[in-house]
């Protein structure tokens, strides 16, 4: 039986030698075949290749191809041979050839004459799709890159594997990928192909069930199933709801039992098959995700000590066409705890030292990755065992735990230092800071060539880098180059400049108001230096780090402001002493939109002129996070017939202020447009000069326009922000921030001033309600302004009543999650509760008597417009007035915001 199947092969090899060449014409050639000699295949003869030549090729290159399969004119072959068998393997290896002949047109003596007989393979001209939407489409003709290829099977097996694993990331597990192809008579030899997609429905996991698990509840672990979420569902049966509609059962169990009394533990069941609501999770089944997250439940309880956890199996099998159960095995093992750990080639820190740093101690729960953290970087403490040592120098330390030891439940770790030279900055150099001045970066640089290396300073600086807001703060990449012989440390920081500059554009119809619009432009890296120097023009000079800020909002005639300022960060260039210079104009004016007789007139005008210069400087104490910043603030209140909106007695007067300013802050958050870490924390007091005990014949009784002609107030602003990533995650994070305020005076001469109060309520923008001379402060799920005292009074006539609060609180909880962190759109989503409070004296201020809201929102920053937000909120508690002391609760809104609303 072998020796038969060994005969077949080697005739079988005998044919396709011999079929390797031919004698007769090709296909491509007029003329009648020729006589020739004939071969014997069992005696090869040698020849001269006399002539070579190819024909069936549209688009291919003859020499070309003739160069591919080997052959030269001139060249001595055996026919039959090797060489022509060669020549034709190199022909098909190119894939570019569908069919492939060498023919012997000739022989003359010794010289034979070759033709290569061809097919060329078509090519692909363009890919079409159906079935699928145009988003989608452009997506997959990223992914199916196919244009100008030869048409080979597998080209075509892999753009339909593609697009198949494209639907099934997204959750259609069920996709089917038809394809067709179509000859294009548009091109020569070309092939246009159509992919037929039919998606069907998503494929839902309908339940997860996990076995095994006898140490940890199955909500544990499903929690860290992140990608990989059951489906939200919740089943009514028709004849319960109709017995619901005569007797409503009060809780979901008795509703199931009433519809057919079972056992407790049936109804416990049925609740946890039917009742399991994710809304705001996918349930759609990824495998890759699905992979992930069975890591993560290991390393999950790796963490809890079970060192030796595994899945040892699961299956996932179809529940009906379009959801799929998952089952999943746990082996859980023992609960490891630390015994005894010992540190070994440890000589510059004793031991007792490195446990401290450590934080672990005999008797812990034995947790690998918190281990890992605390031996070589733990970003939320920052303060490790590799800090210990890489901020004195020791760049090269290592420190390797190793189990020495595993006994009953408990592990003996023995911690292997490497503790190497203490390593010295050779050099500190940047990359990537086309617009932006070297020494503008160098100046926020804490590392520094001659120190010693040190891990702390270099975090800082990435921090400052990120905060000056010219650079993408999630790709500031210190590129590390040591020098282990010489005990030196190059370092290149290298940086990817984004847009900074800003513009703001918003407007709206105000109803008899008219358009209210605002453009402002800031450019928060100008250069007066380089202002002569067209060169550094993009399309103003740039380089320095100076900004500079215009800003026009108008309400056709009813209100106009305008506003310049510019902030030299690095005054005198040595220090960062910041200098700012602001000048601001505005007028309100009251038109007169009801007397038809006199509609459009000016009935009267009040105008604020002001001034501030202030210097600002970064201190050491406590620590070097603080800032202490100075202003000296002049303004000018210009009354013109403008009513009583301020609970003055007089319309038409002047009243003046000087006030200085004290700002004490500090703030370590990493990143200004999204906070993952850190906080800030900023005490602001105002004053101004005690002008009533210089003159003693101003008091309570006084005219107004003798009380107020230089106001007298003290301010008091205290602002708090905290940010804590949730879960480990730098997407998910928590901002608690709280907020309050008081206005007082110097004694009860004049008592508190009608102006430089609080107003709250609604966005926190000064937009609509033109609140001059006013602190205005948000508060979602109110309108604008509406908790404020003295709002009912305003602009009456006879009713001087202050309008604003004199002392207000403000606490404010948000969860944020990141969407996208690019820099050129950065996107993330919010949920907030905030509540606050306004009152109009000290007598009356309760710091629990809140107005309380909740709702959620979006932000999106883009460097040409800043940040732009929109939330909607509801308002839980009522805002009684004058027209309405009843109104119930403020109920739910949308606000709209633009720039970072600090309060």
């Amino acid at each position: 039986m072998k020796k038969n199947l060994l005969v077949a092969c080697l005739l079988l090899l005998a044919g396709v030698a011999e079929a390797q060449i031919r004698l007769g014409q090709s296909r491509y050639s007029d003329q009648k075949p020729v006589n020739i000699i004939d071969l014997d295949y069992s005696k090869p003869k040698k020849f001269r290749i006399a002539e070579i030549q190819a024909v069936g090729l549209s688009t291919l290159d003859e020499t070309a191809i003739i160069s591919l399969a080997g052959l030269r004119v001139d060249d001595e072959i055996s026919v039959p041979g090797d060489v022509i068998s060669t020549a034709l393997k190199k022909l098909w290896k190119q894939g570019i050839i569908g069919d492939v002949k060498i023919l012997v047109t000739k022989i003359e003596g010794d010289d034979i004459y070759l033709l290569l007989d061809l097919t060329e393979r078509p090519r692909f001209s363009r890919v079409e799709f159906t079935g699928v939407n145009k988003t989608q489409e452009g997506e997959l003709k990223d992914k199916v890159e196919i244009r100008g290829r030869v048409v080979r099977d597998d080209v075509l097996n892999n753009a339909q594997r593609k697009i198949k694993d494209y639907f099934v990331d997204k959750g259609h597990l069920n996709a089917q990928v038809k394809v067709t192809q179509e000859r294009d008579t548009t091109l020569p030899n070309s092939v246009k192909l159509r992919f037929d997609v039919i998606r069907d429905s998503k494929v839902r996991i309908n339940e997860i069930k996990i076995d095994g698990n006898d140490n940890i509840a199955d909500g544990k672990i499903k929690k860290k199933l992140k990608g990989t979420k059951e489906h939200a569902r919740l089943y009514i049966f028709k004849d319960l709801v109709s017995r619901l509609l005569n007797t409503t059962p009060k809780t979901a169990k008795e509703a199931i039992a009433y519809r057919n009394p079972v056992s407790n533990e049936q109804i416990e069941e049925y609740i946890n098959k039917n009742f399991k609501l994710n809304f705001f999770n996918g349930s759609k089944f990824v495998r890759s995700d699905y992979r992930d997250d069975k890591n993560k439940v290991i390393a999950f309880y790796n963490s809890r000590g079970y060192r030796d956890a595994e899945i040892v199996s699961d299956s996932i099998y179809s529940f009906d066409k379009d959801r799929i159960n998952i089952d999943i095995h746990v082996e859980e093992g023992k609960q490891y705890y630390y015994r005894n750990i010992t540190f070994s080639g440890n000589y510059i820190y004793e031991s007792p030292a490195l446990q401290a740093k450590l934080g672990i101690f005999k008797g812990d729960v034995y947790n690998k990755e918190r281990l890992d953290k605390r031996l070589n970087y733990d970003p939320q403490r920052g303060d490790d065992v590799s800090s210990l040592y890489q901020d004195d120098g020791y760049l090269f330390f290592t420190i390797d735990p190793v189990e020495v030891n595993v006994e009953a439940d408990s592990i003996d770790i023995e911690l292997r230092i490497f503790e190497g030279p203490q390593v010295t900055v050779n050099s500190v150099s940047i990359e990537g800071n086309e617009r932006t001045s070297d020494h503008v970066v160098m100046r926020e640089i804490r590392i520094l060539p001659g120190q010693k290396f040190n891990r702390s300073a270099l975090v800082r600086t990435i921090r400052e880098l990120s905060q000056i807001g010219y650079f993408d703060p999630e790709n500031i990449e210190p590129d590390m180059r040591p020098n282990f012989e010489e005990a030196t440390v190059d370092i290149v920081f290298k940086l990817e400049e984004r847009p900074n500059d800003q513009i703001e554009l918003s407007g709206g119809w105000g109803g008899l108001f008219g358009f209210v619009g605002t453009v402002g432009l800031t450019f928060n890296n100008f250069s007066i230096k380089n202002i002569k120097d067209f060169s550094k023009w993009r399309p103003l000079p740039v380089g320095d780090g100076q900004k500079v800020s215009l800003r026009v909002q108008a309400n056709g005639r009813s209100f106009q402001n305008y506003s310049v300022s510019f902030t030299e960060p690095w005054f005198g260039g040595r220090k960062p002493n910041a200098l700012s210079l602001s000048l601001n104009h505005s007028i309100q004016r009251q038109i007169d939109f009801f007397n038809r007789n006199n509609i459009g007139n000016e009935l009267g005008s009040f105008k604020i002129t002001g001034a501030t210069l202030g210097l600002a400087k970064r201190v050491t104490w406590p620590d070097d996070y603080f800032q202490v910043s100075n202003s000296l603030q002049f303004q000018v209140y210009d009354f013109d017939e403008y009513g009583n909106f301020f609970g003055l007695s007089y319309n038409t007067g002047v009243a003046r202020s000087i006030a200085l300013n004290t700002t004490i802050a500090r703030n370590n958050i990493d990143n200004p447009i999204y906070p993952r870490f850190g906080s800030n924390i900023i005490l602001s007091a105002s004053a101004t000069p005690p002008y009533t005990s210089m003159n003693k014949n101003i008091n309570r009784e006084s005219p107004d326009e003798q009380k107020y002609q230089w106001l007298e107030y003290h301010k008091w602003m205290f602002d708090a922000s905290l940010y804590t990533p949730l879960f480990g995650s730098n997407k998910l994070v928590l901002s608690a921030r709280t907020h309050l305020g008081f206005v007082g005076s110097y004694g009860d001469r004049i008592g508190i001033i009608p102006l430089e109060r609080f107003v709250l309520g609604g966005d926190g923008m000064n937009m609509m309600n033109f609140a001059l001379g006013q602190e205005i402060i948000g508060l979602r799920g109110y309108e604008n302004q509406s908790i404020t005292p003295g709002r009912d009074f305003r602009g009456q006539a006879n009713a001087p009543v202050p309008y604003g609060g004199v002392v207000y609180n403000k606490h404010v909880m948000e969860v944020r999650f990141l969407v996208s962190p690019n820099p050129s759109a950065t996107i993330f989503l919010l949920g907030f509760a905030e509540a606050g409070n306004n009152w109009g004296n000290y007598a009356e201020y309760n710091p629990y008597d809140l107005k309380k809201s909740a709702g959620f929102g979006a932000r999106i920053f883009m460097p040409a417009f800043g940040l732009l937000g929109i939330d909607w909120g509801y308002g839980f508690d009522e805002v009684p007035s004058l027209q309405n002391p009843n109104p119930g609760p403020s109920g739910g809104m949308f606000h709209f915001t633009i720039g970072q609303q600090f309060r």
